[in-house]
């Protein structure tokens, strides 16, 4: 798989992965220089349906974005692919799926099927066995160079031994990769990274339990990849917000222009000008 998740941790020491609510924004983040995307769970739940990240969400509305997002950038995109969807069998064909829709990679994370956010207090997981089926079948379904990475919860619910025995385990099973949720200071991250081989990410992931580490302490921890899932969908929420308010209060937005993005620099980023050359064509 060309320009894979894989190669780019090749040449890099530590991978920035940024989640992206829309085309637009994945347009964005790759004309701003980011070198892999990510596609949040809760963002699909919250951004597309307007609903809680309460396993609410299908396998069609994250390959819809996915593939939305995969027309217009050729970046590598990483999936949150929550438990799989179900089963074993949910599990190959949430892996054929994604792969058709243009995903990169996925993560797949040991929560029991009526998962709740990982910053979120009250999780329950599957077996570990249970877990490493799971990462066996999407490793066998996956096509050369699709990263097949295990996201494990179990650091908030077993503690940090049983997270490095699922973290050995799930390497075993064939993840090419390891999410460490909710870790809550570097030293867990340190603890995990020195007992698997594979990558570890970081989920950097604002109010929530991880701190805001430095690249350097992530490093020095062992930490490969930091990913920031929702960082611009906030954002994003709080300008919405506040226009609002601006509309409501003062009847209009022209006190807030120049904080607008101009019509110049939207058809800019999505290149309106090489669409309208086409439609201005006389047809002989």
């Amino acid at each position: 798989m060309e320009n894979s998740i894989n190669n780019l941790l090749e040449n890099e020491k530590l991978l920035t992965l940024v989640g992206v609510p829309n085309p637009l924004i994945a347009l964005m983040a790759e004309k701003k220089g980011f070198k892999c995307l990510y596609v949040s769970g809760a963002c699909v739940a919250n951004h597309e349906l307007g609903i809680p990240d309460l396993a609410m969400t299908s396998l069609d509305n994250v390959c819809y974005v996915v593939r939305n997002m995969r027309a217009v950038t050729n970046l590598p995109i990483l999936v949150d692919a929550d438990t799989g969807w179900g089963g074993l069998l949910n599990v190959k064909r949430t892996v054929k799926q994604l792969v058709a829709s243009g995903a990169s990679g996925l993560h797949i994370e040991d929560q029991s099927f009526e998962k709740k956010c990982g910053h979120l207090d009250g999780k329950t997981l599957i077996p570990l066995s249970d877990m490493s089926h799971k990462i066996s079948v999407a490793k066998e379904t996956a096509p050369e160079g699709f990263m097949v990475m295990a996201r494990t919860d179990a650091l908030a619910v077993e503690g940090l031994e049983k997270t490095i025995e699922r973290s050995k385990a799930y390497e075993k099973a064939g993840a090419g990769a390891l999410f460490l949720e909710a870790a809550k200071s570097t030293n867990e991250f340190q603890s995990v990274c020195s007992r698997v081989s594979i990558p570890v990410l970081a989920n950097m992931t604002e109010f929530g339990k991880t701190p805001p580490l430095t690249d350097d302490e992530l490093i020095n921890s062992g930490v490969k990849m930091k990913l920031y899932p929702l960082s611009l969908f906030r954002l994003m929420n709080k300008a919405a917000e506040d226009g609002l308010s601006e509309l409501s209060d003062r009847k209009s937005f022209n006190a807030v222009l120049e904080k607008m993005q101009s019509r110049k620099d939207l058809y800019d980023l999505i290149e309106y000008d090489e669409y309208a050359k086409v439609i201005s064509k006389e047809v002989l």
